[in-house]
């Protein structure tokens, strides 16, 4: 059965608490940094840590006057600490919390997308053994090419989604980092311990160098490949779309009892959940255009980026942590039909092998260009008379015979000879234990 989408991992990166909290936990990991170098007396962190708190109401009331967000929370923390606030936030620049907090959201969030595609590339590796042999046709510009298999399909789709788990993987660590630098990234009322303290508390590395802000190559890097793995589920997507159309109908998307397709016709079986896909990976593609938008920023810092950030960056994560969600359970349950497959591989009445009877003609010592001429006009001929075969019109034809004898013929016209190598790359891919 399907399994209904949920939020709350995903989508609790991304709320005013979970935000809230971190900049808390940076505030005070802050203040136990300086109490360690001994810049804070203990018993002033000691109240702070037991009395620092917030709500997220009076956090947004205070906002509504300062108009700025940091400030507010501030203001509201110090409400709960008392005299000894003044130590919290020292030395510090408002995207130190941020910008360390971003990247901490980021993270969390780009783990939680590894997990996900961990569980796409699982279920793709099942149904690529499922259809290993499962012969269907091979399509070049849309148009019947050569045979292959189901199984090749769901293969390359595997290694795909490998390639984008690798991506993910340098994108958490690109994101990874944080800064507690102050105000243009110079340390000028903060030893770098602070920072090296604080990052490897949040599970992050400090920014080797940073100005006001990290520098948004590494978020764009981040959100391009959450574009780029977009791009691949709206690959698999349409090639399912392509599938399900009614004059080819070799697979199609489950379709539950109880499910309608269309107000008006009681027929319709859509392929909705695949065109959903390849809708929102064009919210994604978007969403990492502005990205790239945001890395040049004026001097040390301006805040183009931030408004542009709080829109993409949940966006973008739940967006693909749902695609992926409806991807997996899209593979899982995909219907196969292999005897409509085979059907219409027969299609064109034997032109998938135009190129081995090529070959086989070049072989016994004809002229490329003369082989490809007598080859391709037995195949005009087969491609305009619907009444004609392609082993039929090649077992008349004088210049073919004087070649190739029927026998010959009749051992190319053999569909075991179409999966010959099939064993050999799925030993490179779903067999391979590197």
């Amino acid at each position: 059965m399907i399994e209904r989408y949920t939020l709350p991992e995903m989508g609790s990166f991304f709320t005013d608490k979970f935000k809230y909290d971190t900049w808390l936990k940076i505030e005070l990991l802050a203040c136990e940094a300086r109490t360690i170098l001994g810049d804070v007396p203990v018993e002033d962190f000691n109240i702070i840590k037991s009395k620092a708190n917030y709500t997220v109401e009076r956090v947004l009331e205070i906002e509504e006057t300062t108009k700025h967000d940091v400030i507010a929370f501030l203001t509201n923390v110090a409400e709960y600490v008392g005299p000894e606030s003044r130590h919290i936030h020292y030395g510090m620049t408002s995207s130190d919390v941020l910008d360390t907090t971003l990247s901490f959201q980021m993270k969390s969030a780009g783990e939680q997308l590894l997990k996900r595609l961990n569980e796409l590339l699982s279920a793709l590796k099942e149904k690529a053994i499922e259809h290993k042999n499962t012969l269907c046709v091979g399509r070049s510009h849309g148009i019947h090419a050569e045979a292959t298999t189901m199984g090749l399909k769901f293969a390359n789709w595997f290694e795909e989604c490998k390639r984008n788990i690798e991506r993910m993987k340098r994108a958490v660590e690109v994101i990874g980092v944080g800064q507690i630098s102050g105000a243009v990234g110079t340390f000028q009322h903060l030893t770098p311990k602070v920072e090296e303290y604080v990052c490897e508390k949040m599970g992050l590395k400090p920014a080797p160098v940073s100005t006001q802000v990290i520098q948004r190559d590494r978020h764009a890097e981040f959100l391009n490949t959450i574009a780029i793995i977009g791009a691949s589920l709206e690959k698999i997507a349409i090639e399912i779309r392509h599938l399900q159309r009614t004059e080819v109908l070799e697979a199609e998307e489950y379709f539950s009892k109880g499910q309608k397709g269309s107000s008006a016709m009681p027929h319709k079986r859509n392929p909705i959940v695949s065109e959903r896909i390849t809708g929102l990976s064009r919210l994604l593609r978007g969403n990492a255009t502005a990205a790239i938008e945001d890395v040049a920023l004026w001097h040390e810092r301006d805040i183009s980026h931030s408004s542009v950030e709080r829109v993409i960056v949940p966006d973008s994560c739940i967006a693909l942590d749902y695609m992926l969600h409806l991807a997996t359970n899209l593979i899982q349950n995909l219907i196969v039909y292999p005897e409509k497959m085979l059907k219409n591989l027969n299609i064109t009445r034997g032109l998938i092998y135009s190129q081995t009877i090529l070959l086989n003609l070049i072989n016994k010592g004809i002229q490329r260009e003369d082989a490809y001429r007598i080859v391709q006009t037995t195949a005009m001929e087969v491609w305009q008379d619907t009444n004609k075969t392609f082993r039929d019109e090649l077992e008349r034809n004088e210049e073919v015979l004087k070649y190739l004898s029927k026998q010959d013929i009749e051992n190319i016209f053999n569909d075991k000879n179409l999966l010959k190598n099939v064993d050999y790359i799925f030993n490179r891919t779903i067999n391979n234990k590197q």
